[in-house]
């Protein structure tokens, strides 16, 4: 799922307010598998290449916690746990993803360990992770918070969550960027993969994940302590991070 636009090829029907965001799993499994080929690609381009500066920083933040063992969750085409692996090369570095496709192509990439696995019954036993990271992932889940609670569960006491991700920024920018978010960039994305469906979702994705202090919460919840969140790029994404109680 690991991507700068976030996991496409959710439907807008496959979403479910009150409760919590439901996705349509199948159907996001196998818009993956369509534009795989071309997702690396069209992610640099759409983001003006700010995407791999963010990972950039993930992966020293992570290498400041010398960890010996790190899952990156709904690693995708491996992007940011390709950076980790380089970041830290001491460290065993797996990347999950419930799309073979493109786990594919992380493994074609470079990726070490890679793992067919759901993030909401990660096939871990507990507290086997020293850091446990998702970039731009968590917010296309079918549930927030039971997907940080198996994230929490893999993590060892004092083991660190890092999550990567949108935001909204504040002030005079966030009028046209949020028009840039439901205007220019799913067509953009259409052109370049073909598949304008698989990213017509991305903007109410946006609009609707929780941001800064409501995602500090929503963490320190579901078993960790001290989460801070660090906008980046004007707020237009977010580091989150906290420590596993």
């Amino acid at each position: 799922m690991d991507s700068a636009l976030g996991s496409p090829g959710i439907r807008t029907t496959g979403w479910r307010v009150g409760a919590g965001t439901i996705q349509d799993p199948s159907y996001v499994r196998e818009a993956f598998a369509r534009i795989a080929d071309r997702y690396v690609t069209t992610n640099h381009v759409l983001s003006l290449g700010t995407d791999i500066l963010w990972r950039k920083k993930v992966a020293r933040i992570v290498r400041g916690w010398k960890p010996a063992r790190v899952l990156d969750v709904a690693t995708g085409t491996g992007d940011l746990a390709l950076e980790m692996q380089d970041a830290c090369p001491g460290a065993e570095i797996i990347g999950s993803d419930f799309c073979a496709e493109m786990l594919a192509h992380a493994s074609k990439r470079g990726l070490a360990k890679t793992l067919v696995a759901d993030a909401l019954a990660l096939p871990f036993g507990d507290a086997e992770f020293d850091v446990v990271t998702v970039a731009f992932g968590l917010r296309n889940m079918a549930d927030y918070a039971k997907a940080i609670r198996e994230m929490r569960r893999v993590l060892k006491p004092g083991g660190h969550l890092l999550v990567l991700d949108f935001s909204l920024p504040t002030g005079v920018l966030k009028g046209p960027y949020r028009w840039y978010l439901h205007n220019v960039l799913p067509k953009a994305a259409g052109l370049l993969t073909g598949q304008k469906d698989a990213y017509e979702y991305l903007g109410g994705s946006i609009e609707e994940f929780p941001m800064g202090r409501a995602m500090c919460d929503l963490i320190e919840a579901q078993g960790f302590r001290g989460p801070e969140a660090e906008p980046l790029s004007f707020g237009v994404a977010a580091i989150y991070t906290a420590e596993a109680r």
